[in-house]
C-alpha cells in the first residue's frame, strides 16, 4: 500500500521546494508515496485567521490552540484512507533514529504536525497526538524543519525510492556503525591516495577493512553507538 504522509502547518510554501525535488520529489512523482501540506490557518474560527494565544497563568510568547489543529486533523481524515499515526514534532518528543524511521516507514499513514510560537496547548498532546518525535536537543523556529528530516529519512527507505535498494543498506546507522570512508576518481589528489586495498579488487578484503574502519569511527567519533554496538549479537558474534 502506498504510503500517505499528511503535514500540518502554517507555513505551506515552506514546503513546496523540498517537495518537489530530490528523492522526496521523484518519489511523489513515481507514486511511490502521497504527501499532501494542510494550513492550520484555514481553520482558524475568527476573521483574524488566529490560531494562538497567550498562555494561562502568564509567561512569555503565544501558544497554538486546540481546535485550528483538532480541526485541520479531522479534516485530513475524511478521506476513506486509514485514520493513521499523529506525530507531533517537538523537543519533548523521542529522539529520531534510524531504527525508528524504519519503523514509521512501514506505517500506512503519518500526520506529522509542525507547530510553531511557543509551542502547543497541553490538549493537543493528550487528547489527539499518539507520538512525539525530536530531531535532536536544540531549540529552533518551529515544527517545519524537523517535519521534513522525518519525511525525507523515511521517503527514501520506501521500495521504488531509490534506483538501487542497496544503497540503502550500507549507510550510516544502519547496522549501528557510521559508514566507513569512501573514495572515487582520481586515484590521487593532491597527494592524498585512495587506500591500496580499494584497488586490488579482492572483495573479501575489502569488505573486511570498511568494516574495521566503519567501527574504528564510530568508535572514536561516536563512543555513545559504539558502547550499543559491542553490546550486540553482531560484535558477540564476531569476538
Amino acid at each position: 500500500m502506498q504510503l500517505r504522509i499528511d503535514i500540518i502547518t502554517l507555513f505551506v510554501d515552506f514546503f513546496e521546494p523540498f517537495l518537489s525535488t530530490s528523492i522526496v520529489g521523484r518519489a511523489r512523482r513515481n507514486k511511490v508515496v502521497d504527501i499532501e501540506v494542510t494550513d492550520i490557518r484555514n481553520f482558524a474560527t475568527d476573521n483574524y485567521g488566529s490560531v494562538d494565544d497567550k498562555p494561562y497563568g502568564g509567561g512569555p510568547g503565544m501558544v497554538m490552540q486546540c481546535g485550528p489543529i483538532y480541526s485541520a486533523v479531522e479534516h485530513v481524515r475524511q478521506d476513506d484512507g486509514p485514520a493513521g499515526t499523529v506525530v507531533m514534532l517537538s523537543p519533548q518528543g523521542e529522539p529520531l533514529t534510524q531504527s525508528l524511521v524504519e519503523e514509521m516507514s512501514q506505517q500506512e499513514r503519518l500526520i506529522l504536525i509542525a507547530g510553531h510560537y511557543e509551542g502547543f496547548d497541553e490538549r493537543i498532546r493528550t487528547g489527539l497526538v499518539d507520538r512525539e518525535i525530536s530531531i535532536g536537543d536544540y531549540v529552533l523556529s518551529g515544527g517545519e524543519i524537523p517535519a521534513m528530516v522525518l519525511t525525507d529519512s523515511i521517503v527514501r527507505l520506501l521500495p521504488g525510492a531509490i534506483g538501487k535498494e542497496e544503497s540503502t543498506h550500507e549507510e550510516s546507522f544502519q547496522d549501528g556503525l557510521l559508514e566507513y570512508p569512501q573514495y572515487t576518481r582520481p586515484q590521487e589528489f593532491r597527494g592524498l591516495r585512495v587506500p591500496e586495498v580499494l584497488l586490488n579488487g579482492n572483495h573479501a578484503e575489502i569488505d573486511c577493512w570498511r568494516k574495521k574502519k566503519a567501527e574504528d569511527r564510530t568508535r572514536i567519533r561516536r563512543p555513545d553507538m559504539w558502547k550499543k554496538y559491542q553490546a550486540g549479537p553482531e560484535f558477540e558474534k564476531e569476538n
